[in-house]
């Protein structure tokens, strides 16, 4: 039996999620159509809408659903822009996070490469957390939108969401948080953070995979990206999967309202393995933020070997987790989250990402512990061959 410690890319569907949606699916009806199924289906997306947006913080008329976070954040920054742009042509600079996912990345990159904008990379420091200063000077006039990911998906690092908003706020600017991460694991109040839009997903938090949605103020104006029926406010149209909404808000109720007992018997999990893997491979490091960082997420380098070879080593001992680095065609690269906080090319790619969440236990760390010296070493070994540096 694996050990499961990938929870950042996604986790089990809970018991009650698979529940709700297997309700749904025994039954008909399109939430658009008038007739009592579809009166009966729009209930529950309507109810799950409801559920959500009580969990974090907004009014039920700001939850657009979605197929997930990539749509939601394409939608946030590229529709917050053409909107913010059509008002005023001045208005041309997207301001991110230098390690935001590349959802939000490439969404920017996408529009600066197509529609004239103008991307700025927003510094962060040696744990990942922005220059606020930096972030502050860069706001202008001339400014769209700003997107900061409210945790970071590799390293854990959470960012100063408030102070981003008061700051960009002041400019008159909005800001998007990529909360994918965040939401069930730490407090999200998008209310009480001011935040203008926000992504969350469902198989982050325990439900499926293939729905999310994007939290935005009515007021605030949003170009679409797909159109058809006109669903969801006109700004997402396509056909509602009731069943999968229905599960992901009872995902989202259950990891909101565990949240701090999930987050005390998590983050002393990821204490334990930390330490205890510290101790097998004195040599490793921990990246991110020891105080601003979620409490499943353990991201760590090992210095001599390609993180790619390690995983694969672990893998073979049934200890899952990822890599910090991405492939592309075959060939490592580095990560672009480790290389924005200063870190080496070789010390980027000998990362190792070990998430944990609501079904992890002390035998998965244990496993980690069990498995992780001999796989140094191997690893170690062949990266000796390969050239890297200890």
């Amino acid at each position: 039996m694996s050990a499961y410690l990938d929870h950042a890319a996604t986790t089990p569907v809970l018991p009650e999620a698979v529940a709700a949606m297997t309700d749904q699916l025994l039954r008909v009806g399109n939430a658009s159509s008038l007739h009592a199924s579809g009166r009966d289906a729009r209930r529950v997306v309507e109810e799950a809408r409801e559920t959500i947006a009580a969990a974090v913080g907004c009014r039920p008329g700001e939850v657009v659903f979605t197929s997930g976070g990539t749509e939601a954040d394409n939608l946030a920054v590229k529709g917050l822009w053409w909107a913010r742009h059509d008002e005023d042509p001045r208005r041309r600079r997207i301001l991110v996070s230098a390690i935001e996912h590349h959802a939000v990345l490439d969404a920017a990159h996408w529009l600066a490469e197509h529609e004239g904008a103008e991307v700025v990379l927003l510094e962060v420091d040696g744990e990942g957390r922005l220059d606020l200063a930096a972030f502050e000077t860069a706001l202008a006039d001339d400014v769209a939108l700003v997107s900061v990911m409210w945790a970071n998906n590799e390293v854990g690092t959470l960012q100063p969401v408030e102070e981003v908003v008061a700051l960009a706020h002041a400019h008159g600017v909005p800001v998007h948080t990529d909360a994918v991460q965040a939401v069930g694991q730490v407090p999200v109040d998008v209310g009480a953070t001011g935040v203008d839009a926000l992504t969350l997903t469902g198989h982050k938090l325990g439900g499926p995979c293939g729905v999310g949605a994007l939290v935005v103020r009515r007021e605030l104006p949003l170009t679409a990206l797909q159109h058809g029926g006109g669903q969801e406010r006109d700004v997402r149209s396509g056909t509602l999967d009731v069943p999968a909404i229905a599960a992901f808000a009872t995902a989202v109720e259950l990891a909101v309202g565990r949240r701090e007992k999930y987050a005390a018997r998590v983050g002393a999990l990821r204490d334990d393995l930390v330490r205890r893997v510290v101790e097998v491979v004195p040599s490793a490091v921990v990246n991110g933020s020891t105080e601003h960082r979620l409490p499943g997420n353990a991201h760590l380098s090992f210095p001599g070997c390609e993180g790619d070879s390690l995983l694969m080593l672990l893998d073979a001992q049934g200890v899952e987790c990822s890599t910090g680095s991405a492939c592309s065609a075959g060939v490592p690269q580095a990560s672009h989250v480790l290389l924005a906080m200063g870190c080496g090319d070789d010390h980027a790619r000998s990362s190792l990402r070990f998430s944990l969440g609501h079904s992890s236990t002390p035998a998965d760390v244990d496993a980690v512990v069990a498995a992780i010296g001999a796989a140094y070493e191997r690893a170690r070994r062949a990266g000796v061959v390969a050239g890297l540096s200890a």
